[in-house]
């Protein structure tokens, strides 16, 4: 850490953090607004089972694309940053209200939970991108926050699940909107531009975004991430389905949130490491850990209680715990004037490769015993490792 780095992040103001923490977490809270109120327009409207899992891939798919295009056209770095992320919050909250409108529409909903899919691609990794732009040495403790708080708006739509017989679903819906909106005009409102931040792109930038390939460093951290998104939002889509086998009703949504939730502490706890230990080593141990979880699953499903319940803990902490690392690793080894766009692609690719692994393996959850089925999702922690290994090397030498 040069002296000019450490004096440059002494003068960052406390409220930095904690504003992009609560934004991060207001904004990604549109993630699952509608799931969390599934059960009662399934009631309501005679929907499917499958009508959640029809809706999560619209809102996945949309995600997709909206990172798709916001990095071969350069948005986050051609545009201030703070003005995408308020852009995309009021955006994502108006499609919400949408969605709260035409709720009765099966088809109509499902285009605005696909367009809400779409403009999350302003807010988290925009939101990561702003973060480096304010820390350096920090940033892996600073994501690890950050990712944490995804990790929380995520999960959250199991504790709305347990909350919703008590409140009525449009009261939900709207709430979650508000919200969102709320954390977009936060952001923009109470933090400045990042003193030194990079100027601006005026042009797009096919060179830097070929550095996933071209670049080692980027490659290595770039790949350990897909390997790790092969599992994760499988493992969440899966979660319930582990606790039906012991839980029901709201017991089982908060068991959900509090496993699911627990990601959080993966998050944080491995960003303060990263500082210590690096961000590559770390990432590598949840990594391993997460995957050894996926291994174990045929003995741990048939485990008692403690065992089980402990079992699904670490995984919850670790599944997650290593995301904030690998964008750490990506974004300092990105071509500085393209981190947001890199980061945008990086994202698109995993989370095409989650939406493979979800219908492969809710698919085959219809056919086979979770127990036999689970330890193929290590597939995706071998294959990450292997390709982290060059970063972790370079982290043991002197």
């Amino acid at each position: 850490m040069t002296a000019a780095t450490a004096h440059h992040e002494s003068l960052i103001p406390r409220r930095v953090l904690p504003v992009l923490v609560a934004a991060q977490f207001a904004g990604t809270s549109l993630w699952f607004a509608v799931n969390a109120v599934m059960p009662d327009l399934q009631r309501e409207f005679g929907w499917p089972a499958t009508a959640v899992g029809s809706l999560t891939s619209a809102l996945q798919f949309g995600f997709i694309l909206g990172t798709l295009v916001f990095a071969l056209l350069a948005i986050a770095d051609r545009f201030p940053a703070r003005a995408v992320f308020l852009v995309c919050a009021l955006a994502g909250a108006a499609c919400t209200v949408g969605a709260w409108a035409m709720v009765a529409d099966y088809q109509a909903l499902m285009g605005w939970r696909f367009a809400t899919g779409f403009f999350l691609a302003g807010i988290y990794p925009v939101g990561m991108k702003i973060a480096s732009q304010w820390y350096s040495r920090g940033l892996g403790a600073a994501l690890g926050l950050l990712v944490g708080a995804l990790v929380i708006g995520s999960a959250s739509a199991h504790a709305l699940r347990a909350l919703s017989y008590a409140l009525p679903w449009p009261t939900l819906m709207l709430g979650v909107a508000a919200l969102a909106a709320a954390g977009g005009l936060m952001l923009y409102l109470l933090l400045p531009d990042a003193p030194g931040a990079v100027a601006r792109v005026t042009t797009l930038q096919w060179r830097a975004l070929g550095t996933l390939l071209s670049d080692a460093k980027v490659r290595s951290s770039v790949l350990g991430y897909f390997g790790h998104m092969w599992e994760l939002y499988t493992v969440w889509v899966l979660m319930p389905l582990i606790l039906a086998s012991r839980l029901e009703g709201t017991a089982l949504s908060w068991a959900a949130f509090a496993l699911l939730g627990s990601g959080a502490l993966g998050c944080i706890a491995g960003g303060q490491m990263a500082q210590r230990w690096g961000s590559a080593r770390v990432a590598g141990v949840q990594l391993a850990l997460s995957g050894l979880c996926c291994v174990v699953a045929p003995w741990a499903m048939e485990a008692p209680d403690l065992l089980f319940y402990g079992w699904l803990l670490i995984w919850g902490i670790t599944v997650a715990g290593d995301s904030p690392q690998f964008s750490t690793l990506t974004a300092r080894n990105a071509p500085a004037q393209a981190v947001g766009s890199v980061l945008t692609l990086t994202n698109s690719i995993g989370f095409a490769i989650s939406i493979v692994s979800i219908l492969l393996f809710v698919q085959l959850s219809t056919v086979m015993s979770l127990g036999l089925l689970l330890p193929a999702l290590a597939l995706g922690p071998v294959l990450g490792l292997l390709a982290l290994r060059p970063l972790v090397k370079a982290e043991h030498r002197p």
